[in-house]
């Protein structure tokens, strides 16, 4: 019988629910267990394609093109899983699915209401994961703090489900916070008993607390907790702010996470092998590098926005020894050549993460002249392997006005443009979404990465390289290192006579994994590595 685990946050939200998801993911998949994430979204947007970065950032993609909260991102990482559509669901989706049926005739003219009607279609969004991988435990996070108006439907779902499954296969977390107030040297319980009083009121018991903490938990606190929420004290499990993301699951199954999830759904109790976790935290803690790494970007007020591409920056750094420190550049203040000089002078390494719409290009552009005209390495993703096209063929083609329609629909040289059959479509219908296969040239950087001529990334995307200049730009130089074989699209590109400058209109950190880095992030680390060393001899 598959089990069911699902973690609810209280208090206040950003307490780091999808880390605990995706840390007791990789615990009970060290265990033997075969795991599976999804999260489940209040907010009535249909996806998160269309939020605006700085107020959802990022949007992680799967490999069959859904488009879904960024905590998946951690799901897959952690677990070196491969989620799917069926992985993320919101609020929008739940309610289009309902209306549309109920348009279709398919409540029979009875009336539609949240129960039963929106909950059982929550419900069957929930078991859908199991009928599609057959997974021994299925772990959910239920999007939102508890109390939220709109999250109501969710929990009410989850109390449905413990009755349909059998309580025995069911097993609440609930993770809260204790805050620590430094004039009176105490540690408040009060806001986790409340949040908990309130879970109950709803008709669920929590199996599990999980309770975020910046000091350790004292035995009576711990014993306090338990007797006032109705827990056995040995699942009262603190989880202490740690140095990097990374230590989080080795720190509970420390605390005995593993054991008493185990014990709460009747699983057989195991011995945890997460040494090859724990040997890349070693790596990761003790580097025998430090590099400086300039991201210039556009919304780099908001850090979140560009999580899978920090995370996969680490990972290169972890495959290499090396620590990375960003230096996080607004590309609008790139106004002149001098700026661009001052602010990249002491990077090792520049990358240009993906973006929509035309606001700090020309910054990315001068970014992109800077480090080919200097050799510092320069990783482009998406619209950062459209600014090296733009550079190239303004400052080596000597099309000083070349452009993405997307920025400027009058340019005489669209470098950058929509394929014919997107031309007319809604906001996100042409978006190129997914995984998709990219044939490799040989003697490539592209090649030397991944040690194969066929490559499949995800995409996500609109505009594309235009192939109706590809002769002209591959005669001045630009290196076309991957194409897209079905529809003959230009995935990679490489400026020659560089040490390491390279764009790929996919997003390969998506699938990048802490101790298995994306082979260009890999790379790209590699390069400013060797950059710094020869830097440190001239």
């Amino acid at each position: 019988m598959t089990k069911y685990i699902f973690i609810t946050g209280g208090v206040v939200s950003g307490l780091g629910k999808g880390i605990a998801a995706a840390s007791i993911g990789l615990i009970l998949k060290g265990r033997g267990f075969s795991v599976v994430n999804q999260k489940f979204d209040p907010y009535l947007n249909i996806d998160p394609g269309t939020m605006n970065p700085f107020q959802h950032g990022e949007v992680f993609v799967t490999d069959d093109g859904a488009e879904t909260d960024l905590d998946l991102g951690h799901y897959e990482r952690f677990t070196d899983a491969t989620l799917s559509q069926s992985s993320n669901t919101t609020s929008g989706r739940v309610y289009l699915a309902v209306l549309n049926r109920e348009r279709e005739g398919g409540y029979h003219g009875g009336t539609v209401q949240v129960i039963p009607n929106i909950t059982e279609e929550i419900l069957s969004r929930m078991l859908l994961s199991t009928e599609e991988t057959g997974a021994d435990v299925i772990i959910t996070e239920i999007g939102g703090t508890v109390g939220d108006i709109e999250s109501l439907p969710f929990i009410e779902a989850i109390r449905q489900l413990k009755y349909r499954v059998g309580e025995e296969n069911c097993c609440y977390i609930h993770l809260t916070l204790v805050p620590y107030l430094g004039k009176a040297h105490e540690m408040k319980t009060k806001p986790t008993q409340h949040s908990v009083k309130e879970l109950q009121e709803l008709g669920i018991q929590p199996n599990i607390l999980m309770l975020r903490t910046e000091l350790p938990i004292d035995e009576n606190t711990r014993e306090r907790l338990a007797q006032f929420c109705n827990v056995d004290p040995d699942c009262v499990i603190q989880n202490l702010n740690a140095k990097s993301i990374y230590e989080v699951p080795l720190n509970m199954e420390k605390e005995g996470l593993g054991d008493a999830v185990c014990k709460a759904l009747g699983l057989e109790k195991r011995e945890t092998h997460l040494e090859d976790w724990a040997k890349m935290v070693h790596t990761f803690e003790n580097p025998k590098h430090k590099l400086h790494i300039a991201l210039v970007g556009k919304y780099i007020e908001l850090h979140d926005a560009y999580l899978s591409v920090v995370e996969s920056l680490t990972h290169g750094g972890i495959a290499n020894e090396a620590e990375v420190v960003l230096d996080w550049i607004d590309s609008e203040t790139l106004t002149d050549d001098v700026k661009v000089a001052d602010r990249l002078a002491g990077a090792d390494g520049i990358i240009v993460p993906g973006g929509f719409g035309s606001r700090g290009i020309e910054g990315m552009v001068r970014a992109a002249r800077y480090a080919r005209l200097n050799k510092v390495p320069y990783f482009g993703i998406c619209l950062g392997m459209q600014i090296i096209v733009i550079e190239y063929a303004r400052d080596v083609l000597g099309w000083t006005d070349a452009h993405s329609t997307e920025i400027d629909k009058d340019t005489t040289h669209p470098v950058i443009d929509l394929m014919p059959d997107q031309n007319g479509k809604i906001l996100g219908g042409t978006l190129r979404l997914g995984k998709f296969e990219c044939a490799v040239k040989p003697g490539t950087l592209t090649e030397k990465a991944y040690g194969s001529l066929t490559v499949w990334e995800r995409h996500r995307h609109r505009y594309e390289f235009n192939n109706k200049y590809r002769t002209d730009l591959e005669k001045a130089g630009l290196i076309v290192a991957g194409v897209n074989p079905e529809r003959d699209l230009v995935e990679v590109v490489e400026v020659p006579d560089h040490p390491w400058m390279l764009g790929g209109q996919f997003h390969p950190e998506f699938k990048s994994r802490p101790n298995r880095a994306g082979p260009l992030f890999r790379d790209f680390i590699k390069a400013a590595v060797d950059y710094q060393g020869r830097q440190a001899k001239n």
